[in-house]
């Protein structure tokens, strides 16, 4: 169906208002917080202090004599049921081919606590407040251990050791690319720039809580999880794993969620807890988290510590990469935290520019801190921060614009299909076209004037930018099998079409922000030309879809909206068969075009909803090749990953008397969100996830942790191009999700490195904040003065 074939169009690309916004600006969402069970228990977890200690007795006995405590549980208990450690769905292998080390990791903790706030015991009570005050009561008895914090302290011969299997608290040596290339090119490259650079933690931080609910069904005795998941199916596999029960014993639901960002979609041991607890006790149980026990319980991400250098010829043209990243992956390893800095992170690496050869390493290193994993671009971002830094230095080196190097080594569109020297093939792409085009939103050959402008007023003025490519539609399972994933990466949708023509979709993604109720119903209004407000769609219910993925990786509606896709193929192939009964004319001559099964070549039709109703209604069905009612499924699993490119541009003011960044304008060309711009900008200026030497984490509330907020950003302007669509999956898609995040940083680095180069900066630690401006320009001038 196109726009123009039918008025009031409501399909692929046209500009509705969500439909799903009403609900939640209402007050009318439903989170899991909101769910109140007829008798349920509250949940209050006793965590660890202590970044490292031996746990040498927990007495509960005051705790259970509290009032309205129902049960008190620790690892013991646990383990007495044989509930098994949470294990990650990816393990990869080192450069040698040995497996990575897999450290045990339980839900309430045995023998030893690895980080601070890693569960030791949960308190059962009829209400929270009962719960949280018997929680205080529960006396363990530490024997403090030493710590270490830093991934590359901690592979140090006299470091304390985390786990007995990983020697030095390695997890894993991963490595990928033709080291023997690149060394040669290096060796004998006109040029080589290399860069020491640190990737600083993050935390989430979304605006709701995680939270879990698990009810026991007294009659089939099948147990229910609300949790707040990107991923319900995932969880559903790893609870059950955890518990021992097959996984139609188990039905995970995931209603609304207050943001995703990646860290949501991972198994916690809060999950695993509820869920057995709920089914010892045959009593609803929950748990919702305070923002306190967030800082220290959820995932955490980036934290690399990277050494890199770039090869170039004598005309500034890239010859070869070598990257080495110690990735901190905290205590244990989380779902995909392996996974994140080696196979993802090291995929991206040839970005969107012509490098013959690349090799990357990267040592996975244990730390006493909480674990990480995805967080909004899960490896794209340190990459792109990477290269677009090494870019820069190589601009600088030998002296050329650092627009024009770029544009020197981007990968024009005639070399597509591109095969990288790292693994991917990019099916498509004008790189340099959404180069230039950025650079035009953003006046790039008019800055000079504005940066004498903003001398005059006493401001140092700087422009920065940043090209990257995204792997979006995560991902192939092929792949990821490949490369040590435990599970795939497919998506299943099924449509119902009801007897009145509307229609019900449910799919195993799940909607956190995204406004799939809306996206994915256009994809059907596009296909079947029913209005939006007739169809329906359903996320989050692991019965309601019995296979799916979930939502991350920028895959909804590259990979859940091209399963949608092939079974609205479906649905409208056995319309046709209904249609050519109805019409009493051959299968092979009805076509379906705007609404309506016809007869090629004559005005015959029958419209959608009236075969939708036949179908309910199969009076003379030829039944033996017809079967009643209109309902299909499909999964559709991507041949490859669907490459997303785009290009930042960042413009920004320095007050030299206070170091404070006022960012005057940032463009982009993409598809991209303004929440993953922001959430880009806010780490490269803002956010830094810390701890002191012992393991404690000092930056545990947003008192000391610092998200952006409005007046930290600027009007963004961005366009969208599609004139490069996806070339392997039915509706053209690539993914946008993570395109604000993966570019930010660096254009914002780039931009602040280039205020602050004629006071010879150089080099700048994320985040750039005004404290660490101000002594920068304090001393730079200091040295002026004295030389």
């Amino acid at each position: 169906m196109t726009r123009s074939s039918v008025r009031n169009y409501q399909g692929i690309g046209a500009p509705l208002r969500r439909v799903e916004d009403k609900r939640f600006l209402t007050g009318y969402g439903r989170f899991v917080a909101d769910i109140d069970l007829p008798g349920a228990l509250a949940c209050a977890l006793v965590r660890s202090p202590h970044a490292h200690a031996a746990i040498r007795r927990i007495d509960a006995e005051a705790a259970r004599a509290m009032p309205g405590v129902v049960a008190v549980f620790t690892g013991v208990d646990m383990a007495a049921d044989s509930v098994a450690p949470m294990r990650p769905l990816w393990l990869v292998r080192s450069r040698d081919g040995s497996a990575m080390a897999e450290p045990a990791r339980f839900a309430l903790a045995r023998e030893t606590v690895r980080h601070v706030g890693e569960p030791v015991a949960a308190v059962i009570a009829a209400t929270l407040t009962q719960a949280v005050d018997a929680a205080e009561r529960v006396e363990v008895d530490y024997a403090p251990l030493s710590a270490v914090t830093d991934a590359r302290a901690a592979q140090a011969e006299a470091a304390p050791r985390l786990h007995a299997c990983a020697a030095g608290n390695v997890c894993f040596r991963w490595a990928r690319g033709d080291e023997a290339a690149v060394r040669a090119a290096l060796r004998s490259a006109a040029h080589v720039v290399a860069i020491d650079l640190v990737n600083n933690r993050l935390v989430g931080a979304a605006i709701e809580p995680r939270a879990v609910i698990g009810v026991v069904d007294p009659q089939s005795e099948k147990l229910t999880l609300y949790s707040s998941t990107q991923a319900p199916h995932h969880i559903r596999r790893q609870v059950t794993e955890q518990l021992g029960i097959p996984e139609s014993a188990l039905r995970v639901i995931s209603p609304d969620v207050g943001g995703g960002f990646g860290y949501k979609g991972k198994l916690y041991p809060e999950e695993g807890i509820i869920a057995w607890a709920a089914h010892r006790l045959r009593r609803p149980v929950r748990w919702v988290a305070s923002r306190a026990e967030s800082f220290v319980a959820d995932n955490q991400a980036r934290d690399h510590l990277t050494h890199a250098e770039l090869a170039l010829d004598a005309d500034g043209r890239f010859l070869a990469l070598h990257v080495q990243t110690f990735a901190n992956l905290g205590a244990y390893v989380s779902t995909f935290g392996a996974a994140i800095p080696s196979a993802i992170y090291s995929a991206l690496f040839a970005g969107g520019y012509r490098t013959p050869a690349i090799f990357v390493e990267v040592t996975g290193v244990f730390t006493n801190t909480t674990p990480t994993d995805a967080f909004r671009g899960a490896g794209r971002p340190e990459a792109c921060y990477v290269l677009e830094r090494l870019a820069d230095r190589a601009a600088q080196k030998l002296g050329v614009d650092r627009a024009k190097i770029r544009r020197r080594n981007l990968i024009p569109p005639s070399a597509m299909p591109y095969k990288t020297p790292i693994g991917p093939t990019y099916d498509c792409g004008d790189f340099p076209k959404i180069f230039a085009r950025t650079l035009a939103l953003a006046d790039y050959d008019g800055f000079e004037k504005r940066r004498a402008q903003a001398a005059r007023r006493g401001r140092l003025r700087g422009i920065g930018m940043a090209c990257y490519v995204e792997s979006s539609g995560v991902a192939p399972s092929r792949f990821a099998g490949a490369l040590g994933a435990r599970v795939g990466f497919y998506e299943a949708a099924s449509i119902r079409v009801e007897p009145d023509g509307a229609v019900r979709a449910m799919l195993g993604t799940h909607n956190h922000g995204q406004g799939h109720a809306t996206t994915l119903a256009q994809i059907l209004s596009s296909r079947f030309g029913v209005p939006v407000e007739k169809i329906e769609v359903v996320e989050g219910d692991t019965d309601a879809v019995p296979q799916g993925t979930g939502t991350f990786g920028s895959r909804s509606i590259a990979v859940g909206g091209s399963a949608l896709d092939r079974a609205a193929d479906k649905v409208i192939a056995k319309g046709k068969l209904i249609a050519a009964h109805l019409l009493e004319a051959a299968a092979g001559d009805v076509d379906f075009a705007d609404g309506a099964f016809v007869i090629a070549g004559t005005d015959r039709r029958v419209a959608f909803a009236a075969v939708a109703q036949a179908a309910y209604v199969p009076h003379n069905f030829p039944l033996e090749t017809v079967e009643p009612g209109l309902q299909e499924t499909a999964v559709y699993d991507p041949p490859s990953f669907a490459f997303s490119n785009g290009a930042h541009v960042c413009e920004l003011e320095i007050d030299p008397d206070t170091g404070r960044i006022e960012i005057v304008g940032f463009w982009g060309v993409e598809g991209q969100i303004h929440g993953g711009l922001a959430q880009g900008i806010g780490q490269a200026l803002l956010e830094r996830c810390a701890y002191d030497g012992g393991g404690q984490l000092v930056s545990g509330s947003f008192m000391d942790y610092t998200v952006a907020r409005a007046d930290d950003l600027p009007p963004f302007v961005t366009e969208c191009d599609e004139s490069q669509p996806c070339t392997h999956n039915p509706l053209g898609a690539k993914g946008c999700g993570e395109a604000g995040s993966i570019g930010a940083p660096a254009a914002v680095v780039s931009a602040v490195l280039d205020a602050l180069a004629p006071l010879g900066v150089a080099d700048l630690d994320m985040p750039l904040t005004s404290e660490q401006l101000w002594r920068r320009i304090r001393d730079a001038r200091s040295g002026a003065k004295a030389v």
